[in-house]
């Protein structure tokens, strides 16, 4: 006969599932356990903590954590953490609408490294409901040893690895089509355009002029 499975609520049982896991350390007992096993390395893809976890995080994180429970089932030392992106638009523009602002003229005028303070506060507004999402989850991943993107151990480690891949010759020079914020002064990624992107139609006058050749300069 099979054991009786339990009645209570499902969210309740799940609470006690994953209390019984924090309590036996699986996460660090499954890396222990396997010190010597090849290693298997993952970097979560950070999330930016200044927005509220969505649906899409969390799919894309079960996506992630099936994988790498996958390779600890093969016997692998599955090493892995979490991160957080704390930088680009949509933490700026957070912060230029808590205070006021209209354009860049207002960050300049309020000062640079002060805006930047404001933007590395605003980064961590929901920083405890990720890490409950991901705990209650299930996702086993390091929550404490994170990865920051300004921080500059990051930093320069991603300038050591772009310069290992100039140096091997990896780098091409190309030219690519933007969608731009004339308000911000920059172009924009597809997810910033998505955010409410708009086309804009105004009379331009375009004088075409031929080269000058260069040896004649």
């Amino acid at each position: 006969m099979f054991k009786e499975l339990s009645k209570k609520p499902t969210h309740e049982r799940e609470l006690e599932i994953l209390e019984y896991w924090k309590e036996k350390d699986i996460l660090n007992l499954t890396i222990e356990n396997r010190k010597d096993n090849e290693n298997y390395v993952f970097y979560d893809g950070p999330a930016t903590a200044n927005g509220m976890p969505g649906l899409h995080h969390m799919v894309a994180k079960f996506l992630k954590d099936t994988i790498c429970k996958y390779h600890t089932m093969e016997g692998k030392k599955v090493l892995r953490k979490i991160g957080w992106d704390t930088h680009g638009l949509p933490v700026e523009v957070q912060v230029e609408k808590k205070l006021g602002f209209k354009d860049k003229n207002d960050i300049e005028k309020y000062g640079i490294k002060e805006f930047n303070d404001e933007c590395r506060k605003a980064v961590w507004e929901n920083e405890a409901a990720f890490e409950r999402l991901t705990n209650e989850m299930g996702q086993f991943i390091d929550l404490k040893n994170r990865y920051i993107t300004y921080d500059n151990n990051y930093i320069e480690t991603e300038w050591y690895i772009l310069k290992k891949f100039f140096d091997e010759g990896l780098f091409y020079e190309g030219h690519k089509i933007l969608p731009f914020c004339t308000r911000c002064g920059t172009g924009l990624a597809s997810h910033e355009v998505a955010q409410g992107y708009k086309e804009v139609t105004v009379e331009t006058v375009t004088v075409p002029f031929k080269k000058k050749d260069e040896e004649n300069t």
